[in-house]
């Protein structure tokens, strides 16, 4: 990846912690013995006891179950894999112009039933127009978790009055999404393609699913012209066959 690139994304440096976690993330079944997670450290120039350590401190943490020398995602992680393989390919419905709104009605709510709810949001990809009210075109197909019902009064059919995109354009910063992802574009194009450049086309990799994830996945009445969303996706699984194939050589190798 040329300079220009490196410095427009400032990709963040993957630790030992991240290394296993986008490995698992995005290997399915999420489960790989300990001696192909130090084979992936060792692109990052990572030495294995500290990718071991990392992997014992997952483990403690919750992040991770170890049977026989196998280490796995935990449930709570299985989840957000869920929702990183939704992210690359949005289950969506005809957009009618109607809109999701939940309103939180518990009272007394403890901070990780907060912390809970702020992150089950964030995760159906609602905004928060003002404290305790959520909301989104109502374009999208997915399940609620309890959180939500637990602690919100959920509202549907309603259309705002004014302009729909006017509203997105303040729930969400689209033209900041855009950006990126068009930075992220150019730096997917120029990957090389040999298996000495894979710690590049890793971080550059685990840097377009994070994205993804923060895409709000409007109806495209609401969106700025030229949006880069769905390029961005397609761009991406083009790279993404290359790029496993790679990983699981210098895996196995």
């Amino acid at each position: 990846m040329n300079e220009s690139a490196t410095a427009s994304l400032a990709l963040r440096p993957l630790t030992a912690r991240s290394v296993v976690l986008s490995t698992l993330l995005g290997h399915h079944p999420a489960a790989l013995p300990a001696r192909a997670l130090v084979r992936v450290g060792e692109l990052f120039g990572t030495a294995e006891g500290t990718v071991r350590t990392a992997l014992t401190r997952m483990t403690a943490a919750g992040d991770l179950e170890q049977r026989d020398g196998t280490y796995r995602l935990t449930d709570r992680l299985l989840a957000r894999q869920a929702r990183q393989d939704d992210s690359r390919a949005p289950r969506t419905r005809p957009w009618d112009g109607t809109w999701e709104i939940a309103v939180v009605t518990s009272e007394r709510r403890s901070a990780p039933d907060r912390a809970a709810l702020r992150s089950a949001m964030a995760a159906l990809r609602l905004a928060e127009l003002r404290e305790g009210c959520w909301l989104r075109p109502a374009n999208l197909l997915r399940e609620r978790p309890p959180v939500v019902d637990g602690q919100c009064t959920l509202l549907a059919g309603a259309a705002p009055e004014g302009d729909p995109a006017a509203l997105a354009a303040a729930l969400w910063d689209l033209d900041g999404w855009a950006r990126r992802a068009r930075a992220l574009e150019a730096a997917l194009a120029e990957q090389p393609e040999g298996p000495d450049r894979l710690p590049e086309r890793f971080t550059v990799s685990a840097a377009v699913l994070r994205h993804l994830l923060a895409d709000p996945v409007l109806p495209s009445a609401l969106l700025p012209d030229d949006w880069p969303g769905d390029r961005l996706r397609r761009r991406y699984e083009v790279f993404d066959q290359g790029f496993r194939a790679l990983l699981l050589r210098h895996i196995e190798g």
